[in-house]
């Protein structure tokens, strides 16, 4: 009687003890559970994204490229002053030997030729486009009297006149005497053909090719390129063209200067960007302020 009564009031206390256990660790599983809820909740956005950052670095880009482009501004408009200068100058007679090494320097300077036209190589080279009218150039081999054979473009001729202008050209003889400018050789773009000397097709201004077309070192012909000068009035050149006469460069500096268009759309594009960067990173604020915390 004693045992059972003692374990009766046993399994009160047993069942007690398991409840407080229970009790006990039911508060750490939420805590665990908390704890995770907590730290889910800790974990927040990035302010800038990889496209933000890709688009903040694109201002910072075009700045820079506008800025470049006004240092090559002020470069290109001090090549130009010279270029004048140069042009302002007296014509200069040539060596008999032209260093070829040294022609860059005198570029746009004016130089006065005495001697004769080798008319047996002149070619036609283009086609060329002058207001609005398509032709060619007339390149000509000049023998210097007291030098070596140089190439003289000798001007714009129209193509209808073309084959004209050559016969014009054959018809000239003895010793001339003619102002030019000095030129360097002239690059081509991707688009333009290749020369094809066989057939007489001259596209660009191979200097080398075409002083090798004229006879080479063989017949002392140097690859030095100088223009004919033209300083009449607009209403005698339509009359010479007209006659199928060519017509020269005026004496003019014509290197392209286009820095300012492109300061503009750097400038421009660094400020578009700039806004468009700063709209994104308050929208980005925005959003992340309105997440749960």
């Amino acid at each position: 009687m004693l045992r059972s009564w003692t374990s009766t009031l046993a399994r009160p206390r047993l069942a007690t003890l398991n409840v407080r256990r229970n009790l006990i660790r039911r508060p750490e599983r939420r805590v665990s559970t908390e704890g995770a809820s907590q730290t889910y909740r800790a974990k927040r956005e990035p302010l800038f994204t990889p496209f933000m950052v890709l688009v903040g670095t694109i201002p910072i880009f075009t700045f820079a490229l506008g800025t470049w482009q006004v240092q090559r501004l002020k470069w290109k408009i001090a090549l130009i002053d010279d270029l004048e200068e140069k042009l302002e100058r007296e014509p200069l007679p040539l060596p008999p030997r032209i260093n070829l090494e040294a022609l860059p320097d005198f570029q746009f300077r004016k130089v006065i030729l005495k001697g004769r036209w080798d008319n047996a190589h002149c070619i036609l080279l283009g086609p060329r486009v002058r207001d609005g009218t398509i032709g060619y150039h007339l390149i000509v081999p000049f023998v210097r009297t007291d030098g070596s054979t140089v190439l003289v473009d000798r001007g714009f001729v129209s193509r209808e006149l073309a084959q004209t202008a050559r016969r014009i050209q054959d018809q000239e003889r003895g010793e001339v005497e003619i102002l030019g400018m000095l030129r360097t050789a002239q690059g081509r773009n991707a688009f333009t053909p290749d020369n094809n000397p066989q057939k007489g097709e001259w596209y660009w201004a191979d200097v080398g090719a075409l002083a090798e077309h004229a006879g080479g070192e063989a017949a002392d012909v140097q690859p030095a390129f100088i223009e004919e000068v033209f300083e009449g009035h607009a209403g005698e050149a339509s009359l010479r063209l007209s006659h199928g006469l060519p017509v020269g460069r005026p004496p003019t500096v014509d290197v392209r200067n286009s820095h300012v268009s492109y300061i503009v759309t750097w400038y421009s594009l660094s400020a578009f960007t700039t806004v468009m960067f700063i709209r994104l990173l308050l929208k980005r604020r925005q959003a992340l302020a309105r997440l749960p915390r």
